[in-house]
């Protein structure tokens, strides 16, 4: 284990980024904190993590207190704000915050883990993915807000970034000054089977539910997976899609507009460069952002090991009806058909082995008095309702709101204003 203290390395402020104020924190951390002294990629024992910090223009940056925000994935690195794009939720923010985008570690700015060889053999690999989890995550951003000289600082958490938020109230709650959380409340007490079992009822019901609005689709569906296992899906990298992968576009219902999307993939005629052109691009796993599907069942393995869970508790109707789409179910079809995850999988097969610490405690989390709140999506098919509401009954300043008004990307889509419920929630300005 590295005894170095942390060493942070930070910018001017600027406006060169979207006609916001801006500066960059680059913050050398341990890599591993359990005494393991595992290896970063370039064989020293500490590793960078990156945050951009933005204030709204014309004022001074340091006037409004800070806010982190904990993207979701795992494995995906911060947003990038854009001028072009629109601020939507981060302008939001910004009115009552400076805002730390952080680059969780291993992804964008930060030190990458962008290869199976990252640390040379598939064992090593995996082991330095081991320390890629909220427990270590919580810990670089403690490191950060030290290093900046803050007493404390508000949390604002997408999907696994909540899980983070649920970890750092664990373990470091008096550093925190208030937190949000959207559609990220994880299940403590429940084994990761238990979830994705509630998972794959939640995408059997969405998938019942999207036929019954473009019923015709079935059929579509139904044909395509035929192809798929005559290996005639084909993607225009070459990737042949077998019917375990092709059901994975059913992740996009778990988005606003998803269905749509999905819909009209389906119209397009299969042979067609453009219906392969969008197949490759609408798959739930792969592309530029491998992490997300070799580390994905880990985050939530609180206690024990993940096994290949979605593969093991698949329910059998699911074997019936090859027309029931799938969501953050990763099998070992997605790294055997996809050849930018394919030299992942021996990494991925040794993570499934591996025996995973705890990372909350009910007990700190019962007595934690920072207040906050958290949108639990009703409809949401990637983090379960049920034992998100569980979740946050074990934290006394946490208000819910339980809305089907928006899907698991509603804090994106909302254009922020799920961000104001939230915050007005946490206040006490609104009822729950």
């Amino acid at each position: 284990m590295s005894n170095a203290s942390p060493r942070l390395r930070s910018s001017s402020w600027s406006s060169s980024t979207a006609g916001l104020l801006t500066r960059d924190h680059h913050l050398s951390v341990p890599l591993d904190r359990s005494g393991q002294a595992d290896p970063a990629p370039d064989g020293a024992s500490s590793i960078t993590v990156y945050a951009r910090e933005i204030s709204a223009a014309g004022i001074d940056p340091l006037s409004r207190p800070p806010l982190v925000f904990l993207q979701g994935g795992p494995g995906c690195e911060a947003p990038r704000p854009s001028a072009d794009a629109g601020l939507g939720w981060i302008g939001a923010v910004l009115e009552h915050h400076r805002l730390l985008l952080i680059d969780q570690r291993g992804t964008g700015a930060s030190s990458p883990v962008d290869r199976p060889d990252a640390a040379g053999t598939p064992t090593a690999t995996a082991r330095l993915l081991t320390h890629l989890r909220a427990d270590e995550i919580v810990e670089d951003c403690e490191d950060l807000r030290r290093s900046l000289g803050l007493e404390r600082w508000s949390l604002l958490g997408q999907s696994f970034g909540g899980f983070c938020v649920t970890r750092y109230l664990s373990e470091h709650a008096e550093s925190l000054e208030a937190v949000y959380i959207t559609g990220g409340l994880p299940a403590v007490g429940h084994s990761i089977d238990e979830v994705y079992a509630l998972s794959y009822e939640a995408m059997r019901a969405k998938s019942e539910e999207y036929y019954g609005r473009y019923p015709q689709d079935r059929d579509r569906m139904e044909r395509l997976s035929e192809l798929a296992g005559r290996g005639e899906l084909i993607t225009p990298g070459g990737d042949i899609v077998g019917p375990e992968r092709l059901r994975s576009l059913g992740a996009m219902l778990g988005r606003a507009g998803g269905a749509d999307a999905i819909h009209h993939l389906l119209e397009r005629d299969p042979s067609s460069w453009g219906f392969r052109y969008d197949l490759g691009q609408s798959l739930a796993f792969g592309g530029r952002f491998p992490l997300y599907a070799v580390i994905h069942e880990s985050c939530w393995a609180d206690a024990g090991t993940t096994d290949w869970a979605a593969q093991r508790v698949r329910p059998a109707v699911f074997d019936d009806d090859p027309t029931l789409l799938t969501g953050e179910h990763v099998r070992h079809e997605v790294f055997l058909e996809d050849t930018a995850l394919r030299p992942w999988l021996e990494v991925a097969d040794l993570l499934a082995a591996h025996e995973w610490p705890t990372l909350y405690d009910p007990t700190r989390l019962k007595t934690t008095t920072t207040p906050g709140a958290a949108a639990v999506y009703a409809r949401d098919v990637f983090v379960p309702m049920v034992t998100s509401l569980e979740t946050a009954a074990l934290i006394p300043g946490l208000r819910t709101w339980i809305t089907s008004e928006h899907e698991h990307d509603g804090s994106r889509a909302s254009g922020g204003k799920v961000f104001n419920r939230l915050r007005d929630l946490a206040a006490g300005m609104i009822a729950r």
